[in-house]
């Protein structure tokens, strides 16, 4: 069977738009018909860039740590396009491999920084537009926040982070603005190829794939769920 989304006329941002996952979302909604806008603290002209043909998408490089910096940048994508339909909170990063008693303060600031704090940022400044056109927000928690582990606890708790404000926007903005995330467990990429060689990965979850989910939440099939933590975990 397969499906196909129409959003000819939304715009939709899409934070870390230069990852193995930020791609995969900004192309499935391109594909979709949506104009798509992508920010990143990465620039297209850079090796890590992995979004093929970025001149499909208007493109914002920012620090969205920085609320400054958010700020201007929907500021400047609703003020070119009129309006902003859907947040994609990509951005983000895994740190770990040391306990709780051996882990750098800095290490913490970053991770919060990275995978909660941005996305944090980026929902209190797209909610008010978003809210105006009744559209969506979707993050990207994880499997592992699910509990606690070994070797990357401060990596779960951001992310168990993310599904609590998930939760918390989807309440406070009932029938207006939908609010859900996904959870993958091991995503396709190559960083994690690179950091796991000997893993089997054909196990592993497709960008792609996790893009299709994300494309649904957004979408009026969804219209429904709001607040969901929505597992995409393959065999992985």
């Amino acid at each position: 069977m397969s499906v196909s989304f129409n959003f000819d006329g939304e715009v939709a941002l899409v934070t870390g738009v230069g990852g193995a996952l930020g791609s995969s979302v900004a192309n499935a909604f391109l594909e979709a018909g949506a104009t798509v806008c992508g920010a990143d603290v990465v620039a297209p002209d850079s090796d890590d860039f992995q979004l093929d043909d970025p001149g499909r998408i208007h493109f914002h490089q920012g620090d969205f740590t920085d609320e400054g910096e958010v700020a201007d940048t929907i500021e400047a994508i609703v003020e070119e396009h009129g309006r902003l339909d859907y947040l994609l909170n990509i951005a983000g990063t895994w740190r770990g491999g040391d306990p709780i008693h051996e882990t750098d303060a800095d290490t913490f600031d970053f991770l919060f920084g990275v995978n909660l704090k941005t996305m944090f940022l980026a929902s209190k400044h797209a909610l008010p537009h978003v809210q105006e056109t009744g559209g969506a927000i979707v993050s990207v928690s994880a499997r592992s926040s699910l509990e606690g582990g070994e070797g990357d606890g401060l990596y779960r708790a951001t992310k168990a982070g993310v599904r609590i404000l998930t939760e918390t926007i989807a309440e406070e903005n009932l029938g207006t603005v939908r609010a859900n995330s996904v959870m993958p467990s091991v995503i396709d990429t190559p960083m994690n190829r690179d950091m796991m060689p000997d893993a089997d990965f054909d196990a592993w979850v497709d960008p792609e794939e996790i893009a299709a989910v994300m494309l649904f939440l957004c979408s009026d099939a969804a219209g429904v769920t709001s607040g969901a933590a929505v597992p995409v975990y393959g065999e992985a």
